[in-house]
């Protein structure tokens, strides 16, 4: 009752009526973010007044909190007016005020410092509202998925889908195909699981491919360290005792949780005194653990494998092939959906974190010297939600923009990386997400994977938090550098030039005679890679072999080159009409199983009619299946129609359910809502009166009457969204029944 009375006397002093004007109308003298208001005169000011002028000029923020007014003031302002405040205060003490003075700035302070607090639990508390029990309990009973060998007790980060989970992603996947691949006119592959280990010891994967792991001391059971320090600090603020300073230094350590290194984690977890949370015990220092699972290929077990942690290898891999098959020009994109295998340290959160699951992952070749891209005007007005490495590390705010203000302003780095973040945008609220669920979060200087140089999750708002669904880095050339050297071959593109070049060039002569005796099979290989050289190893080689032999190194390997082998080095002036470059890689990876989690629990709902009634509201696009069919009774009068009725959908590819069991109508039209139906034709005896069915919207409970030779038509245009709902109330009579159960 108190914290609900404090928000509403902060509601109304924070209204713009309070302060008389709107709040996108700016102080009538503005102000600099970095100048705040003469302390002397703040605590004079209507307390609405004052956070006002304590503002940024800018209109652009958002509340973190879905259960505030938009009249109210934004998490960000409110953050900010407590630092403002707080700085005021200091900047009072230093200047020797009168006690009436310095007390009213404090308790403005204390004001403000209470108004963000109250302002941090309603937006809490106006989290998701999803019953997790109900929801759980749904996808167990109608098997959208479960856990993989249950019956003889299941395997932690193993999950099957059911019948309507795989026609759900299956409906995904396809859409996702006709949104990138088929839009972009990309190239699909699909390459073996199954990946040697050379490959991902170039890609670094082998070396890199890490998370932190920390051990009860006790019992062994690990843990990931990150994670259970996160879930230890959240635990901690919430604590009764924990004061105001505390939190604000753990708010501090959770903004940048997936910013630390090694010793950084081990040292809070120390600092906090965090404890295995099964046991209590104390843990063991964080070490490097590699997510990969290893195997051996071939009977003799010496060529060694791992199952593809990622798909994008197989299309850096495949580059020349995929360029040539694109005659030789970029920009073009690679494509490719499958599974993918992680050994997760602690896998938890049903399908949010999972040991084996499916990717959808774009690799966008284009020039380093022009990232930008000719469809970018199509999507410059695409709002989306930004959240900036910046904004994370200074507690900044989150940015409601569009993309073409992003780049703009240089929140994004380029058009492509741009398109692609609006284009993943418009896929994930097309498939279910809502957009106010949604945000993109730039990862930070040590969250970086070691192949990108920028990188944007896509993240939704679930009832464990925001979870990453999507990452859309720029890659540069890293992979393909990679496995070019590993590989002793070339990953180039060409670009005619429109003017030719003369550049001077270093070339080494080799006497093929000598290598190939000294390096038999491995001659090629060495004589690729001095070719490769640059013009300054070149130089260096010829310097060493003077006085000498050079040793070159390929992969793990090292030969030793001596002068006999090298009959010259000498620098020559070349012309070149084309330009050689190395392709930059944006990825756009989707994960498909935390997406299909997310879009379940975004369009679980519950009737407020009836509690027990739940209900998914799932998009006609991808719903498992569009359309239910239900004979009133078990008449047998009834059976042609349902048969006819059923056949006519199929014909034009509507996948439908008949459910003729016992039972009253309105329970078995909770049982098709329940699997996300959208709509549902009914066989009554005016049907076989007059000819017309009942159509059913899954949403609104509402209902239409349709002549039978026209509802299969109508309801492939509602799923198609050639025809809206309320146009078809408009065109067809509605019919009233009771829905009991």
């Amino acid at each position: 009752m108190l914290a609900t009375l404090l928000a509403k006397r902060l509601i109304s002093r924070f209204s713009p009526i309070s302060c008389s004007r709107p709040r996108s109308i700016q102080p009538p003298i503005p102000r600099s973010f970095s100048q705040p208001p003469c302390p002397r005169l703040i605590s004079t000011l209507p307390l609405c007044t004052r956070l006002i002028s304590t503002l940024p000029p800018t209109t652009r923020l958002i509340s973190t909190s879905p259960s505030m007014p938009s009249s109210t003031v934004s998490m960000d302002d409110l953050r900010t007016a407590v630092a403002d405040q707080g700085a005021a205060v200091r900047k009072l003490k230093e200047s020797n005020p009168s006690p009436d003075e310095l007390a009213s700035a404090v308790e403005e302070l204390k004001i403000r410092k209470a108004a963000l607090a109250t302002a941090e639990k309603a937006a809490k508390d106006g989290s998701p509202k999803v019953d997790r029990a109900k929801f759980e309990n749904l996808m167990k009973r109608r098997f959208f998925y479960g856990a993989a060998f249950s019956v003889y007790g299941g395997v932690a980060g193993l999950y099957d889908l059911g019948p309507a989970g795989c026609a759900l992603k299956a409906n995904m996947v396809n859409y996702w195909r006709n949104h990138f691949v088929v839009e972009e006119n990309m190239l699909e592959v699909e390459c073996t699981m199954l990946t040697p280990e050379y490959v991902l010891k170039a890609s670094g994967h082998v070396d890199r491919f890490t998370d932190f792991m920390v051990k009860d001391v006790k019992t062994g059971e690990c843990y990931r360290a990150d994670h259970l320090l996160e879930a230890h600090l959240e635990k901690a603020i919430e604590a009764k005792g924990c004061t105001v300073e505390k939190k604000e230094e753990m708010e501090a350590v959770l903004r940048q949780i997936d910013n630390y290194g090694l010793e950084e984690i081990g040292g809070f977890i120390r600092k906090y005194e965090c404890k295995a949370p099964a046991t209590g015990n104390d843990l063991s220092d964080p070490a490097e653990f590699n997510l990969m699972f290893g195997t051996q290929i071939g009977p003799t077990g010496l060529l060694r494998g791992f199952m593809r942690p990622e798909t994008a290898q197989g299309i850096f891999v495949n580059f020349k092939r995929l360029l040539e098959y694109n005659q030789d020009k970029v920009p073009f994109a690679g494509a490719q959906i499958g599974q993918s295998f992680r050994n997760e340290i602690s896998p938890r959160s049903g399908l949010l974190r999972v040991r084996e699951f499916c990717q959808a992952e774009i690799e966008h070749f284009l020039d380093p010297q022009d990232k930008s891209h000719p469809k970018f005007k199509l999507v410059k007005n695409v709002p989306v939600t930004m959240y900036s490495g910046e904004a994370q590390v200074s507690g900044g705010k989150l940015l409601n923009i569009t993309i073409g203000e992003a780049l703009e302003q240089g929140v994004i780095n380029s058009e492509t990386m741009g398109y692609f973040l609006a284009r993943i945008q418009q896929y994930l609220t097309s498939v279910g997400i809502p957009a106010e669920k949604l945000r993109f979060r730039q990862h930070m200087g040590n969250e970086m994977a070691h192949y990108a140089c920028d990188c944007w999750d896509a993240e939704c708002l679930t009832t464990y938090g925001w979870v990453e669904i999507v990452g859309c880095a720029d890659r540069s050339c890293f992979d393909l550098n990679a496995h070019a050297k590993a590989a002793s071959t070339k990953f180039v593109a060409q670009q005619r030039l429109a003017e030719p070049v003369s550049r001077e060039v270093t070339e080494v002569s080799l006497n093929k005679a000598i290598l190939g005796k000294a390096f038999k099979k491995e001659a090629g290989k060495v004589s690729a890679a001095i070719a490769e050289l640059s013009d300054e190893q070149k130089e260096e080689m010829k310097a060493q072999l003077e006085s000498g032999s050079y040793q070159l190194t390929v992969g793990d390997n090292s030969y030793e080159v001596t002068p006999a082998m090298i009959s010259g080095v000498k620098t020559v002036t070349k012309t070149e009409h084309v330009r050689e470059f190395v392709p930059s890689v944006i990825e756009p990876s989707f994960g498909i199983g935390r997406i299909l989690y997310c879009i379940l629990e975004c369009n679980f709902k519950v009737r407020e009619s009836d509690e027990k009634r739940t209900w998914l509201d799932l998009p006609p696009l991808i719903a498992p299946t569009k359309c239910s069919v239900l004979p009133l009774s078990s008449n047998d009068v009834f059976t042609p129609y349902i048969e006819q009725i059923s056949a006519s959908l199929r014909k034009l590819g509507i996948p439908n359910k008949v459910d003729d069991s016992s039972g009253a109508i309105g329970r078995r039209y909770a049982r098709t809502d329940e699997i996300g139906i959208p709509f549902g034709i009914t066989v009554d005896f005016d049907t076989v009166k007059l000819n017309s069915v009942t159509v059913r919207e899954r949403n609104t409970c509402t209902q239409i009457r349709v002549p039978l030779d026209e509802v299969a038509s109508v309801v492939n245009q509602l799923c198609s969204d050639q025809l809206a709902w309320s146009e078809a109330t408009s065109k067809y009579p509605s019919f009233s029944s009771q829905e009991t159960i």
